[in-house]
C-alpha cells in the first residue's frame, strides 16, 4: 500500500513538472517571437554615401569696425564636418561637428533628387536643419537654425567634400601660414614725440605673434624637453600643443586655433574629444607644454588687415 502511494505521488509530481515545463516553453516561445519581432534588423542602403563630408560653413553676421566704431554685415567662415553613419529606407543617422560642438542628427534621403534633410535634436540653441544636395562626392546646400533669435547667423551655406580622416603625425602648419593671432587684440598705450619735443600718448591695438618654432617643433613625433620650450612665446606653445589635437581631428571651440588649422588642407574636425586617441608620447608632451604655457609671455605687434 505504501509503495502504491509513493508511486501515485511520484506520477503526480512528474505531471506537475511536465506542465511547468510546457508552460515555460510556451511562455519562452512567445517572448522569443516578440524579441525577434521587435529586433528586426532594418537593412542599410546607399553605404557608398557613408563617410565624412567637410568644408565651408559660411554665414553673415553683424561685425564691428574697431577703427571706425561702426557695425557692418560681414561673412564669417568656419569649417564643418557632417558624418553620415547609417542610411535606411526611412532614416539617415549621423553627426555634425563645428566649432567644438558635436551634435547628432537624423533625417531622410530622397533617392530621386539625391538630397538629404537632416535635423539636429533641437535641445541646443545652435541646433538646426541641414538641407543638402549630393553630387558625386560633394554636398552643397544650407543650414537653418530652429531658434533664429538665439544665433548670430540663422542661415548658413555649406560646400562640403567627402574626405577620409587620417591621423598623420607628420602633419604641420604650412610655412606660408600667418603667425598672427587675429582673434585677441590687446590695447597698448604708447608715446610719440614730435620734432618740437612735444610728447603725446595714444592707444594702439596689437596682436599676438608666434615665432617660426611653430613650423619646426612637432609634439607628435619628438619627445620635447624643457630646453626645447624654455625660450618660446606663449602662442608658440599653444600652437605646438594644439597641433597634436588637430592631427587627431579635434574640433576647436576657440577661434584662435580654428584660424590656424582650418586653413590647412589636412585638418578635418571629427570629434570634440580626442584625448583617448593621443599616443603616450603626445600625452607626455602636452603635460610639459601645459606647464610652460602657465608662465610664458606673449609678444605683441601692430598689423593691418
Amino acid at each position: 500500500m505504501k509503495i502504491l502511494n509513493y508511486t501515485l505521488i511520484s506520477l503526480l509530481a512528474a505531471a506537475l513538472i511536465s506542465c511547468k515545463k510546457d508552460e515555460k516553453i510556451s511562455s519562452t516561445g512567445k517572448d522569443s517571437l516578440a524579441v525577434k519581432k521587435d529586433s528586426v534588423i532594418v537593412p542599410e542602403i546607399y553605404k557608398e554615401y557613408y563617410g565624412i563630408y567637410t568644408g565651408d560653413f559660411a554665414g553673415k553676421e553683424m561685425m564691428k569696425d574697431e577703427m571706425e566704431g561702426e557695425e557692418y554685415e560681414g561673412e564669417v567662415w568656419k569649417k564643418i564636418s557632417l558624418k553620415v553613419n547609417r542610411i535606411t529606407k526611412d532614416s539617415v543617422y549621423g553627426q555634425s561637428i563645428v566649432s567644438g560642438n558635436q551634435r547628432p542628427f537624423r533625417g531622410v534621403f530622397n533617392e530621386a533628387s539625391k538630397s538629404f534633410v537632416l535635423d539636429e535634436p533641437g535641445s541646443d540653441k545652435t541646433d538646426g536643419r541641414f538641407e543638402v544636395q549630393l553630387s558625386g562626392d560633394s554636398l552643397t546646400g544650407k543650414w537653418s537654425a530652429f531658434n533664429k533669435k538665439a544665433v548670430k547667423s540663422p542661415t548658413k551655406t555649406l560646400k562640403l567634400k567627402k574626405k577620409d580622416f587620417i591621423y598623420n603625425p607628420n602633419f604641420m602648419l604650412d610655412e606660408d601660414s600667418g603667425m598672427v593671432d587675429w582673434s585677441n587684440p590687446k590695447d597698448f598705450v604708447e608715446k610719440y614725440t614730435d620734432d618740437n619735443g612735444k610728447t603725446e600718448s595714444y592707444t594702439t591695438s596689437k596682436n599676438r605673434v608666434a615665432s617660426e618654432a611653430i613650423f619646426k617643433l612637432n609634439a607628435s613625433k619628438q619627445k620635447l624637453t624643457e630646453k626645447d620650450l624654455k625660450n618660446l612665446r606663449k602662442l608658440d606653445l599653444e600652437i605646438i600643443k594644439n597641433s597634436v589635437f588637430a592631427r587627431h581631428g579635434y574640433s576647436f571651440k576657440k577661434e584662435t586655433y580654428r584660424n590656424f588649422f582650418e586653413h590647412t588642407d589636412w585638418y578635418i574636425p571629427v570629434s570634440n574629444n580626442v584625448d583617448k586617441d593621443l599616443t603616450p608620447m603626445e600625452k607626455e608632451n602636452v603635460v610639459l607644454l601645459n606647464r610652460f604655457i602657465q608662465f610664458a609671455e606673449d609678444k605683441y605687434d601692430s598689423f593691418g588687415r
